[in-house]
């Protein structure tokens, strides 16, 4: 019965582990932390994963220690942080794997005793209280364990441990499947959601049954397991056994011996005497004779099982005496009894890879970026046959036609222009001045900037703005009558103002006295417009009396006596703040007089009479009076604790002539003169300081130099290209030329006037196209700035290689742009190099130039070229300092209710930390919490010395100061960090301890599913008058559903309040209005039939007034009460909504986004379309929308900006680098003096690492890949300007930031640069004088799809397409769905791979839509694709074997880990040794602990051995290689299945049938389908261009898939 229960329950938890498996997303794992989230590794799952890898043989232990070790490093190396657990549970697991118990303790004890990972081994089991109170403390953010065990019952185990980490709210990570990079690591992720809470909830008692089942019968396993080995012999006696010998033997060896030697004696001898047992145990009674000789006859004899033992000692004299390097190149020898074995050993030990021999080849870059080391490598003869094969291409018949070699339009020309720019046709004219008047209309939306006509200026030598400028001596009659107008005009203003002031005034003074705030509002609105002085100082005093006023009538009140309101208080600082500030020179005696009796009232004396001091001494009656009247604390600690965000900023006031709109702070003018100097510079400050200025700057100085010269903007996203064309359509206009714009847009989807504008903003892998493309050089060359927006990019996960292409290639100046980078100083190093490189280059080129000039040959440069002189300075700007304060919040539930506790910054940190790494660098408290961080010190330390010193009243920048700014704040705030980190370092470590815990609010972690009470964080928050407000989650389906929760509780809200008989009346009136419609139609035709009118004019006018009356009556009745919606009325008017609603019309989401605006409510992701974007983020940043749920493509530089943030879901892209940027979304410049972020739903140990984390490095990636190399070979050859070329393309080559500062790196990638040569020469895609040829132009222009691309033109070339691409019938131009289908298969294993777990597989789902599996190839093109594996294998096999010479061997022969080496003096003398040790050949390439499991170079030719068989120091592994596996393994051998979904798609049509079988979220899976779709057009329009027949059936089958495919895909 129990085993019954255990069955089916264990059966529904291995379904629900199956249902999650395809959802898994594939990701990497540790994003952009220095240090990663805490995570733990189950013990037993790493070391199953480690037996199982393929190129293990089991009982070679030392591999296996070097298997864990190198995986470990791996993690740790990439900023992991983790525990290792082994639960004492698991072991029962291995008692049909007993040799595993020994190797599991000995793991245990070795990464204990030889590492520095903390591993734990006290838990007994996942359901253990310990284990449950250890995940409480320790919030893990995911664990990696294993999904299939070495049996079913191991399997068992992993479950209940997966299914209670989802439990508590633990991420799952799978073991296997894993793959890594240079900078991550990719696994999948099984994210712990809310349906998993519940199942554990309501299952609790069963799993608990369950499990103890479970190990019930792993412990009858243990016994029955070991019963056929001892036969008769009982535990007990087997323990006394090994007692014994032990005893005995200790007498016999000398103290201090070896461990290893005492085992192996201890095994051999206990071993014998058990082996002897166990033969008398089997001796035959009558009866049994027959059937024991043939038992007997599968066991050894006593003295085989003695020569097995002394083989045994013989292997451990070898492992003592013989270094690793020996060690690996053991031989298989075989005994006797397994003869017939020896020939198919001999075999596989000898099979050799054949040597890489390098087709010689002459061009120039390849002397110059790898000459040095051309003179080591093996060429081949001219008449071997590799080299005399290639002068031969062979075509077979049918591409005779292909002119393969013809230049292929490029993704410039493809990619959808919106407009025909040269076109005549009033209908396109219109709809181009449709996009203009939309860009500047949604341009307008992101600033209030007024336009600027900029003229084309000569060029003047600049004058330098830092200067004084001296005063002439005598000014000209002209100057002085100017001088007299402007006087005159300034006092008609000064006049008007007043006037507008005193009929103001008396209103505004009857405000203040009913509302004081409301109408301290007003008054600074006209002081915000008011420009002169004297009467900005008149309001500013009518408002101090007000306050005055307000604050003794409040004082008198009863409320006042026992709880003052400061807020008053505040008002009366703040118009003393800006009286003493602004106007302290025109202030008059009476002025002063009143201020100092404010003060008197707010009870801050010294401070009154350090302003105004009074003669007479006060009486004790005039004191106690003036008591009830103050704030009771001194003025520092007032201005500080509530005035904080109203503290002023220290602002330059001197303006800058540069700058017409602001005056720009001192930093600002660097980036001013850096663009008027021509220099570059790397520009580091936070989100909204203002540092896009500098980028508006240049491309006006652009603008105004020349017509021709070009600003090129590189953005990160589509996102943001789109609003940096709208604001630079709305801040500039020029006259230019007929045919050339002032700005161009160009992303793979459309552009519009890319090369013939002046500004050019694009996406990096766009400009990648135009920078290499052959023909575009002339126009690069017309690019005089370059801006980088968030340029830290280059660290990023896709395309980062991209942005480091771009800032080697361009020559002119840039600019790049960051809130976040660590690193800043090694960027701008490594880029100073790069400008150097170009400097000598500009020399070579000029030099050239002059030379031809004096021949008299025109060189191919724009005429101004080398006249704009650049400077090749690079130059850091760093500024740190906010503009308004960010303060967190953590919001928690308790009772059905949220609260929200303020989280002190300091409450992220540990004294530990502080010590290691002091306080974070922008880690910043806003004064308040300053003043806490005071508090806590002195609250907790009674006997601090420095606390009077330290006090805000006594503190030196503080004292007596009436005024306290921003500035002061900080240094207090300074003083406040180091006096703590002096507490850690001078021995008060408990003290500060106390300080930090004392700081942090109550961890609260909720167990309520927190979507639902989503809805009730964003009333909340309205109630607290938060909104505006941006809400990040993480996955696409949870932004959506979110935001429509929102809506639908408001709906609800709306229905409760809605009178019962509402939806009745509006229907009526409905119907009513569609009557009057009716007859007003009908009397239309009546009339316009008769002449006579008269009569029925009333008839007419009446039946309007009607349909008028019902039409205000029913839109009343349907009206969103304002409680109900979260939209502002006022900041759109109707026309302007119309507008952009009518551009989502025909949108995909464009009515759900519609319904939700309505309601104030939008969502924001990257599946959505441009237009249905632009609508979030213009009618948001009207105001309009005040409620937005976003994922993270929202942080990148979007101008979105709000009163608050929201973290509303964790993740693993939740890192301190989107941190940082989402964050720096809060507190609008201008609008808020504060921001808030809050923490919803994200636990409480992530918030402490999400403030406390330092953004990461910049690393450099893998820099080069095949198509890349193909594309510059074809710039070098091909370009323009061939000088110029060539310099660009030896700049990628030679500066990549990888190797910046590394040679040894260097070298790795000459080699691989010469080896991608050869696959190239060899495939017949360049000549030996790297020219291009065959089908180059093919393979690098879908460079997206590398190696895909490369096995495209394979399939193309040996026509397997055209075996394939039968019409119908003979003549026809239509293909079958059986041909397409098959068609669509191929194209899914190039274009469309998503791989599934390997676990997933077993599943017996049933599908209703789609196939799932995809299945594999069609025979032939397998074959293919086999062939073509084979040859890349054989080369790069051999080019890992050049390079091996790399490697530094000391460190090869050491765990990577531990570094216990394995070096020592190699044994020569001995022949045994000689003879057992020969195999020396075959194992160049791969590492000597593999080896030992007697893997050889050649089994780098199967494609399923992992990857990281190669040694580890060369710096590169076999996942470089441009292979494309027709069947993935992952490292335990099982086949990882591919995701059938385009094929799906294909045949269904429906993307709710790969939600529901293919387990893929909507928007990814839209997204995924419309690459796929790009990249079927881009490759049936390349071969269109390439194929002169016009009726090619290859062509006319991609076309008609293409077609197809689209139609589908705009049907959804």
């Amino acid at each position: 019965m129990e085993r019954n229960v255990f069955t089916t329950f264990s059966q529904q938890m291995s379904q629900l582990i199956l249902n999650e498996m395809p959802k898994a997303e594939y990701s990497s794992l540790f994003n952009d932390f220095v240090e990663s989230e805490f995570f733990l590794i189950d013990g037993d799952s790493l070391l199953i994963t480690c037996i199982c890898e393929i190129s293990f043989k089991p009982g070679q232990n030392l591999h296996f220690f070097y298997l864990v070790e190198r995986y470990l490093v791996d993690l740790i190396s990439k900023g992991g942080q983790f525990t290792i657990v082994f639960f004492e549970d698991a072991e029962y697991a291995y008692f049909s794997f007993p040799e595993l118990l020994s190797l599991r303790t000995a793991l245990i004890l070795h990464l204990q005793k030889n590492t520095t990972i903390d591993v734990r081994t006290t838990f007994s089991g996942c359901l253990s209280e310990e284990w449950g109170s250890f995940l409480e403390e320790s919030y893990p953010y995911f664990l990696i364990v294993a999904d299939e065990g070495l049996n079913d019952l191991q399997a068992h185990l992993f479950n209940f441990l997966i299914i209670h980490s989802w439990a508590r709210k633990v991420n799952v990570v799978l073991s296997s499947g894993q793959e890594s990079d240079v900078l991550r690591l990719y696994a999948y992720l099984l994210p712990s959601m809310y349906r998993h809470q519940t199942f554990f909830q309501k299952n609790k008692q069963n799993i608990k049954d369950a499990y103890i089942t479970l190990l019930h019968q792993l412990k009858r396993f243990k016994l029955s397991a070991l019963a056929p080995l001892f036969g008769s012999l009982k535990w007990n006696n087997i323990m006394e056994e090994a007692h014994e010998t032990v005893s005995m033997l200790t007498q016999v060896w000398p103290e201090g011996s070896d461990i290893r030697r005492v085992f192996c004696v201890t095994s051999c001898s206990l071993s014998l005497r058990m082996y002897h047992r166990f033969l008398g145990n089997r001796a035959p009674s009558a009866g049994q004779e027959t059937e024991i000789q043939q038992v007997n006859s599968k066991c050894l004899t006593l003295q085989e099982m003695e020569d097995l033992c002394k083989l045994h000692c013989l292997t451990v004299v070898f492992l003592l005496h013989l270094p690793l390097s020996q060690r690996a190149c053991a031989r298989v020898v075989t005994s006797h009894w397994a003869k017939d074995m020896t020939p198919l050993l001999q075999m596989s030990a000898n099979e050799m890879v054949p040597n890489l021999g390098f087709i010689p080849m002459s061009s120039f870059v390849v002397d110059k970026f790898a000459g040095d080391i051309l003179k080591d490598l093996p060429f081949l003869k001219s008449d071997d046959p590799i080299v005399t094969s290639l002068v031969k291409q062979k075509e077979f018949d049918e591409l005779v036609h292909w002119h393969s070699h013809k230049p292929l339009s490029d993704d410039y020309d493809r990619s959808k222009c919106q407009f025909d720019e040269k076109s005549r046709d009033p209908r396109v004219l219109r709809s181009v001045q449709k996009y203009h008047v939309f860009q500047r209309f949604y341009g307008n939306s992101l600033e209030t900037v007024s336009s600027k006509i900029i003229v084309t200026q000569t060029i003047k030598s600049k004058k330098d703005f830092s200067g004084p400028k001296s005063k002439k001596a005598h000014e000209t009659k002209a100057e002085i009558i100017t001088r007299e107008n402007k006087k005159r005009l300034f006092a008609k203003e000064e006049q008007k103002e007043e006037q507008k002031w005193n009929a103001l005034s008396f209103s505004v003074e009857e405000q203040m006295k009913e509302n004081l705030h409301s109408g301290i509002k007003n008054l600074e609105d006209f002081l915000k417009s008011c420009k002169s002085s004297s009467v900005k100082l008149r309001v500013e005093m009518v408002g101090l009396t007000a306050c005055l006023k307000a604050w003794k009538e409040h004082c008198r009140s009863e409320e006042g006596k026992t709880m003052k309101d400061l807020s008053i208080a505040v008002q009366m600082m703040k118009r003393i703040h800006s009286l003493m500030e602004k106007y302290s020179e025109i202030l008059q005696e009476d002025d002063r007089q009143l201020i100092a009796r404010c003060l008197k009232y707010l009870g801050f004396d010294e401070l009154a009479n350090s302003l105004h001091p009074t003669q007479d001494a006060e009486n004790d009656v005039k004191v106690k009076k003036r008591n009830k009247y103050s704030v009771g604390i001194g003025p520092a600690r007032f201005q500080l604790q509530y005035m904080g965000h109203y503290l002023i900023r220290d602002e330059r006031k001197d303006p800058d002539p540069r700058v017409q709109d602001f005056i720009p702070d001192t930093w600002q003018r660097e980036l001013l003169d850096v663009v008027d100097k021509n220099e570059s510079a790397v520009i580091v400050a936070p989100t909204s300081s203002g540092k896009t200025y500098a980028s508006y700057y240049c491309m006006e100085k652009v603008l105004k130099e020349s017509d021709d010269g070009v600003v090129v903007y590189v953005a990160p996203t589509k996102a943001l290209v789109n609003q940096v064309a709208a604001t630079v359509q709305n801040r500039f206009t020029k006259n230019l030329p007929s045919g050339e714009a002032l700005c161009g847009v160009f992303t793979r989807e459309y552009r519009h006037d890319a090369l013939n504008c002046q500004v050019l903003i694009t996406v990096p892998a766009c400009f990648e196209i135009l920078l290499l493309a052959p023909h575009r050089q002339n126009w690069v060359k017309k690019i005089r700035y370059v801006i980088f927006d968030e340029v830290h990019c280059l660290g990023g996960e896709i395309g980062a290689e991209i942005w480091e292409h771009l800032l080697v290639m361009i020559r002119c100046p840039f600019l790049a742009l960051s809130a976040t980078i660590s690193n800043p100083e090694h960027l701008t190093e490594w880029l100073q190099l790069v400008k150097w490189y170009w400097k000598q280059e500009d020399k070579i080129i000029e030099n050239n130039t002059a030379s031809k000039r004096h021949v008299g040959h025109h060189a191919g440069f724009p005429k101004d070229y080398l006249q704009v002189k650049q400077s090749y300075k690079v130059r850091l700007v760093l500024y740190g300092e906010r503009y308004n304060d960010l303060e967190k919040h953590v919001c928690s539930i308790k009772h059905d209710d949220i609260h929200f506790d303020h989280f002190h910054p300091c409450a992220a940190l540990t004294t530990d930390h502080i010590e290691r790494y002091g306080f974070p660098p922008d880690l910043t408290l806003s004064p308040r919490e300053s003043i806490q961080l005071y508090d806590a010190m002195f609250q907790i330390w009674k006997s601090w010395p420095r606390a009077q010193e330290l006090c805000p009243e006594n503190f030196i920048h503080f004292n007596n100061k009436l005024v306290i700014k921003k500035m002061d704040a900080r240094k207090y705030e300074e003083s406040l960090k180091s006096e703590l980190t002096s507490w850690i370092k001078n021995g008060n470590i408990e003290e500060a301890r106390m300080v930090l815990q004392n700081l942090s609010p109550e961890a609260d972690l909720s167990p309520e599913n927190m979507i639902t009470m989503f809805p009730l964080l964003v009333e909340k928050l309205r109630k607290m008058e938060k909104l505006p407000a941006l809400f990040f989650l993480f996955k696409l389906g949870a932004v959506e559903n979110a935001a429509k929760s929102v809506s639908t509780s408001l709906k609800e809200k709306q229905e409760t309040k809605r009178p019962p008989k509402a939806d009745k009346e509006a229907h009526v009136m409905a119907n009513k209005l569609r009557k009057v419609k009716k007859s007003i139609e009908k009397q239309k035709i009546i009339d316009e039939k008769s002449q006579k009118k008269n009569r029925n004019v009333d008839q007419s006018l009446i039946h309007e007034a009607e349909h008028d009356n019902l039409l205000k009556c029913l839109e009343k009745n349907l009206e969103i009460p304002q409680d109900c919606t979260y939209a502002d009325q006022k900041a759109v008017d109707t026309e302007t909504l119309q507008k952009v609603f009518g551009r989502v019309k025909f949108e995909r989401k464009g009515e759900e986004l519609k319904a939700l605006a309505e309601r104030g409510i939008g969502y924001h992701h990257s599946a959505m379309s441009f237009k249905e974007k632009q609508l979030v983020e213009i009618l948001f940043r009207k105001g309009f929308l005040r409620v937005v749920t976003a994922t993270g493509t929202l942080a990148l530089g979007i101008n979105m900006p709000c009163k608050s943030v929201v973290f509303a879901q964790n993740s693993v892209y939740l890192d301190a680098l989107n941190y940082r940027q989402m964050s720096g979304r809060a507190g609008r410049r201008g609008q808020d003096l504060m921001g808030d972020v809050y923490f919803f739903d994200i636990p409480f140990p992530k918030i402490g690492k999400l403030i406390k984390s330092n953004v990461p490095e910049l690393r450099g990636q893998f820099p080069l890949s095949i198509t890349l190399i193909l594309r510059l070979m074809l710039l070098a050859s091909k370009g323009d300007d061939p000088e110029d070329a060539k310099a660009k393309v030896l700049s990628v080559l030679k500066h990549s930031l990888l190797s910046f500062k590394q040679p040894r790196v260097m070298d790795m990638l000459k080699l691989y640069f010469l080896f991608s040569l050869q696959f190239l020469v060899k495939e017949g895609y360049l000549d030996q004088e790297g020219n291009p040829m065959g089908f180059a132009g093919l393979v690098s222009h879908l460079h997206y799809h590398e190696p895909s691309n490369l096995v495209f033109v394979s399939f193309l070339v040996n026509g397997l397409f055209h075996d394939l691409c039968q019409p119908t019938s003979k003549g026809s131009k239509r293909f079958s769905q059986d041909v397409m289908e098959k068609l669509m298969l191929v194209l899914a294993h190039l274009f469309g791979r998503r791989y599934f777990p390997p676990k997933f597989q077993d599943t017996h789902f049933e599908f209703y839509q789609s196939k799932v599996f995809l299945d594999d190839l069609p025979e032939d093109f397998s074959d293919a694709l086999d062939e073509y594996n084979m040859k890349i294998m054989e080369d790069f096999t051999g080019f890992l074997r050049i390079v091996s010479k790399l490697a530094d061997m000391n460190q090869e022969y050491q765990l990577p880990l531990s570094k216990i080496k394995f070096t020592g003096k190699e044994c020569e003398d001995s022949q045994l040794v000689s003879h057992l040790m020969s195999c020396k050949e075959g194992r160049v390439a791969i590492s000597p602990f593999v080896c030992l499991s007697g893997n050889f170079d050649d089994d780098l030719l199967r494609l399923e051995t992992p990857n990281h068989v190669t040694l580890g120091t060369i710096g590169i592994n076999r996942s470089q290689a441009p292979v494309l596996l027709s069947q993935k393994f992952d490292n335990r051998g099982r086949k990882m299945p591919l995701n059938a979904y385009a094929l799906d798609f294909y045949k269904h049509g429906s993307l709710l049938g790969l939600v529901q079988d293919n387990r893929m979220n909507e928007g990814d899976a839209y997204y995924l389908l419309k690459d796929f779709a790009l990249t079927i057009k881009s490759i049936s329009v390349s071969l269109r261009e390439l194929c002169e027949n016009e009726d090619d059936n290859v062509v006319l089958a991609f076309e008609q898939l293409s077609t197809t495919f689209s139609e589908k895909l705009n049907k959804v």
